[in-house]
């Protein structure tokens, strides 16, 4: 059996599928040429991430495959339910990334209420000639402990961004049409732990009492956030995406940085990936990731064991 992980594996998951008898091959294959590979080598699953799609045509054109596997939460780059229609099993690795993605949000929450997206373009220019300068203009940052957090999509991630938050000292408040109410575990490096219950509110109530907003919502055909909703959140606050390019109007949230609404936003997925807007890139109030997210060591080993795992169950079945 073939595995084929064109937009690579850790090498836990190959191990794990070597191990099984199974061969996996890493060739990156261009998306043009992908068709042709899968054919000419009898691939039986193959595996993606956000590089590569599994739309209609090669999934007709490809009648060796069995299983399509995507590492990671969201799968809008393959055409689910036409491949389940198929019979083609379909599989992803929802709960392998979650911690990361928090992590990352948390990364841009403490750099943005510091102001380091900015500080750290300025002090290598003119840190030698303009030091107390540079320090009067980042002095006036915020602290997170105390403030509010908006959660806007109660999943897997956005639970995993309470428990930092409940931890540092944060107030969360959640948004989502799905979830009425989650209790959160919070663990400590000693085996202790609180759980705290959260009940969902709707999400123009969040929107007005949180001091800073991060979004955990799937691809959507329409913004979830857009100029009304911006106009509804606090002045000065800040507002965090690491979730997906699209859901927030970039053109909107500019508006609002230049007019001060917002103090600042934090972006790993953008609406023109993978080629950002220059008005989004060259802002001095955003603080940019090139969509990281999932992309930490541990992650991706949690991917390959789990995509492995899941191969191996289905196709021993």
């Amino acid at each position: 059996m073939k595995v084929l992980a064109n937009d690579g594996i850790s090498q836990n998951g190959v191990d794990a599928l070597t191990r099984a008898n199974f061969e996996v091959l890493t060739t990156t294959v261009a998306q043009e040429q992908l068709t042709n590979y899968i054919n000419e080598n009898s691939i039986d699953v193959i595996l993606v991430r956000s590089a590569t799609t599994v739309r209609k045509d090669l999934i007709d054109a490809c009648p060796s495959i069995k299983i399509i596997g995507r590492g990671g939460v969201g799968m809008d780059n393959i055409d689910v339910d036409y491949a389940r229609s198929k019979g083609i099993h379909v599989i992803n690795t929802p709960a392998a990334s979650s911690n990361s993605v928090a992590e990352l949000v948390f990364a841009h929450l403490y750099g943005g209420s510091r102001f380091l997206y900015d500080s750290n373009r300025n002090m290598p220019l003119d840190g030698d000639t303009k030091f107390k300068a540079l320090k009067k203009s980042y002095a006036k940052g915020t602290e997170l402990r105390g403030k509010t957090l908006g959660i806007i999509g109660f999943g897997r991630i956005g639970r995993e961004v309470a428990k930092i938050a409940l931890g540092v000292g944060m107030k969360v408040i959640a948004s989502d049409k799905f979830v009425g109410e989650a209790t959160i575990k919070v663990e400590f490096y000693n085996g202790q732990f609180i759980n705290i219950n959260i009940e969902t509110e709707p999400m123009e109530e969040v929107l007005k009492h949180s001091d800073f907003i991060t979004l955990h919502v799937p691809a959507q055909k329409d913004y979830v956030i857009g100029q009304k909703q911006l106009d509804l959140m606090r002045e000065g606050s800040g507002i965090i995406n690491a979730a997906r390019g699209g859901v927030i109007d970039e053109v909107a949230l500019i508006e609002a940085l230049k007019s001060n609404k917002i103090a600042f936003a934090g972006l790993d997925t953008f609406e023109e990936e993978p080629t950002p807007a220059v008005q989004v890139l060259m802002n001095n109030k955003i603080s940019l990731t090139p969509h990281i997210g999932a992309a930490t060591n541990e992650a991706q080993d949690r991917i390959g064991e789990e995509l492995a795992s899941q191969i191996i169950s289905l196709m021993s079945n």
